[in-house]
């Protein structure tokens, strides 16, 4: 197994400016949130439902059997989204791991198997460095699960997205899954609409749907019953982007 880390010598400002912001945001947010915790109603349904839509989409894309499909999660966190990617029939030495914040991605490093890359760093400067090695190979599937909404800076987004863009094989695909509106309670958090999301991948094709029931409405929901958030589940109650942003077999 190649192992990749962020190159030494001076850091680009940009990108430190932008990391230096996001380790601040995080900061301010609630360790161990109960509202995201799976013993919450709401959460649970919500993660189910991703869940759901995640896979469903793998099948209609030709991955239903994900045993060779070498995986590539920028914004790993501590490792919640790549269990999933194990407990679907991934392997661990094909999966890999970006994660900024130090404290986790040590959770994650002790929470999965050996066998599974997991590199710290910003992903930008990490992806950079892999797409300039032509020994370094790419991958079937980058997933981005809630980190653009992130990155405030415009140009930070679309420098990431170019470097993703880069890292991918020919015929293989970004799954995308963010926010497309603003939080008004979160300032340190953007909407990125679909349009945006084109504009920063310009040559993806792939299908894309709108998807997770708005949190403060499912909160109300869930606790009564989970079937009540699946009747009110309609389009445009829905806050979240989920698209395969596929690249062209012939690029």
């Amino acid at each position: 197994m190649l192992q990749f880390e962020e190159p030494p010598g001076p850091r680009d400002p940009a990108l430190c400016a932008e990391a230096s912001a996001v380790a601040s945001r995080y900061a301010r947010r609630m360790v161990n949130d109960p509202r995201y915790n799976l013993s919450n109603p709401a959460a649970l349904w919500a993660w189910q439902d991703r869940q759901r839509a995640i896979l469903r989409l793998l099948v209609q894309q030709g991955w239903g059997d994900l045993g060779g499909c070498r995986m590539l999660e920028v914004g790993c966190g501590t490792g919640n989204n790549l269990l999933e990617w194990l407990l679907w029939g991934a392997q661990p030495e094909h999966l890999v791991g970006m994660e900024l914040l130090p404290q986790r991605h040590q959770l994650a490093r002790e929470r999965l198997p050996q066998g599974m890359q997991l590199l710290q760093g910003d992903a930008t400067a990490l992806l950079e460095a892999q797409a300039s090695n032509m020994q370094m190979p790419r991958y079937d599937i980058i997933l981005q699960a809630t980190v653009f909404s992130s990155l405030l800076d415009p140009a930070v987004q679309q420098r990431l997205a170019c470097a993703m863009w880069a890292m991918l094989k020919p015929g293989g695909a970004v799954i995308w899954y963010d926010i497309t509106v603003d939080n008004p309670f979160n300032p340190d958090v953007r909407g990125v609409p679909f349009k945006r999301v084109k504009g920063l991948f310009p040559y993806a094709r792939g299908p894309s749907r709108r998807l997770t029931l708005a949190p403060p409405l499912s909160r109300i929901l869930a606790p009564w019953h989970p079937a009540l958030c699946s009747l009110f589940n309609w389009p445009f109650l829905r806050t979240h982007c989920l698209a395969w942003l596929g690249k062209s077999p012939n690029t």
